[in-house]
């Protein structure tokens, strides 16, 4: 039930129709007996600074989750950054500090990475190719190079932004063969879409799906659809694939902590 006490979370993004973190953050909510709720809203590309000042001015907001397009932007507007999110400039998990001082950290690499460790998919040693080099891009690539991935080739229509994202993994992790890629996805382990392609049926793939080795597992970000267009193509062609849920799943536990709930999620 909820009442004048009740606490609230948020997730902002645009769209915001597709995402599945209330409910994941409701369900806990419920088995913990904790007083709160957590609300989908929705604000436009381009009006992220109007509402960040709205989301800061609600007392009873104790923070918010970040998705796709605002996650670089939400990391400029941050009175500051911790962890993965002062290393990347991208935040995805917002916490309000007792004196009202918004922090942000970035949690989606993480979670993939956890994500697939727990499915049985092996991170170090392996060559991933990673298609998108925005705020999931980004958080991925260092991820895995933080976890000891052999290879990363990073393919982005904007040239310019996966240039400067080889160049940043590659002065991180020195051990990790980080380099720029087309949309030719052949000899890696694992080729990952980590763009907003898929929310829609008719989406185009973002790299060319027929040059992934057949053996190569094919991961999506994208949680809803579970069977994006990427991923029934990819079952098609036998690949094993990977749900973009699997990410979420990954990284729910390390979103609790970062806000200060401390109750363990039971999954």
């Amino acid at each position: 039930m909820i009442t004048g006490t009740t606490r609230l979370y948020a997730i902002i993004g645009d769209p915001i129709a597709h995402v599945r973190t209330p409910m994941a953050f409701n369900d806990f909510f419920s088995a913990a007996n904790i007083d709160a709720v957590c609300l989908p809203i929705h604000i436009g590309r381009d009006d992220l600074p109007r509402g960040w000042a709205g989301l800061r001015s609600i007392l009873n907001l104790d923070g918010f989750i970040v998705t796709a397009p605002h996650k670089q932007e939400s990391a400029r507007l941050c009175d500051a950054l911790d962890a993965d999110g002062a290393y990347t400039g991208v935040v995805n998990t917002v916490r309000r500090e007792p004196n009202g001082r918004l922090t942000g950290t970035l949690l989606d690499g993480r979670g993939f990475v956890s994500g697939l460790t727990s499915h049985g998919y092996e991170v170090k040693d392996r060559r991933f190719y990673i298609a998108g080099a925005g705020g999931a891009g980004t958080a991925l690539a260092y991820a895995l190079a933080a976890s000891g991935a052999a290879a990363l080739t990073i393919h982005n229509r904007t040239r310019s932004k996966a240039e400067n994202l080889v160049i940043g993994v590659g002065k991180a992790f020195p051990g990790c063969d980080v380099r720029l890629g087309s949309s030719d996805a052949a000899g890696h382990h694992v080729v990952v879409n980590a763009t907003s392609l898929g929310l829609k049926p008719d989406d185009a793939l973002s790299f060319n799906l027929e040059s992934a080795d057949p053996s190569a597992l094919v991961a999506e970000v994208v949680m809803k659809p579970e069977m994006t267009p990427l991923l029934i193509a990819a079952k098609r062609r036998g690949h094993a694939i990977h749900f973009g849920t699997h990410m979420l799943n990954g990284q729910l536990e390390l979103m609790m902590q970062f806000l200060g709930l401390s109750t363990p999620l039971t999954r």
